[in-house]
């Protein structure tokens, strides 16, 4: 097998792949919505999803509280057994699921619900005609394309897709709040990144 050949060919994949999520006016309702209810109500932004989809909903929830938008991860089975009552009425929610059909985050909105009828729900996911996506309040497509997997069936392709609408997301909230270094520096004590938002030397 030829390594450089197929990163090669990986790379041209997730790169189209990027380039072809769908750039839509549901973005700028995504933001005004997490601007809303965080920064106006002073609620949060409670991400979550399921497996992989997880692990990019924890990421997107810790790039957004280290960029002044409080935010916190919720794994969807641990709310069913009291972890739920981390949500408060003003709170804003982003829900991540390829499928748009996992169980266990369409019980998570049930649950919300039950608790918050009015709480927003903002998804990211690839099937615009899934329960998921018919529940949202703003609906976040990612391209549809096939994984890199040769298996057609690991998170790859999907993923990456996923982070890069988190980061979209991060970006333009910074932007909306005008978050500057000053403000960055305030949360980054230590380590590299702290040092360089204080402008001091390493």
């Amino acid at each position: 097998m030829d390594i450089k050949e197929s990163m090669r060919r990986i790379l041209a994949a997730e790169s189209a792949a990027v380039a072809a999520i769908p750039v839509t006016d549901e973005y700028e309702r995504a933001v005004e919505l997490i601007v809303e209810h965080v920064h106006r109500r002073r609620g949060k932004l409670i991400t979550s999803g399921m497996g992989k989809a997880g692990q990019i909903a924890m990421n997107i929830a810790t790039t957004f509280s280290s960029t002044g938008t409080p935010a916190v991860y919720l794994h969807p089975a641990e709310a069913q057994h009291g972890d739920l009552g981390v949500m408060q009425p003003d709170d804003v929610m982003l829900l991540i699921s390829n499928s748009g059909k996992t169980s266990e985050i369409i019980e998570l909105i049930r649950l919300a619900r039950g608790l918050y009828a009015g709480i927003p729900l903002i998804v990211i996911t690839g099937k615009p005609d899934s329960p998921l996506a018919r529940e949202a309040d703003v609906a976040l497509f990612t391209a549809p394309a096939p994984e890199v997997c040769p298996l057609g069936l690991t998170p790859t392709t999907s993923t990456t897709m996923m982070t890069v609408i988190g980061d979209v997301l991060v970006v333009n909230v910074m932007e909306s709040i005008t978050f500057d270094r000053a403000d960055y520096a305030r949360r980054h004590h230590g380590g590299y990144l702290g040092t360089a938002a204080r402008g001091e030397r390493s």
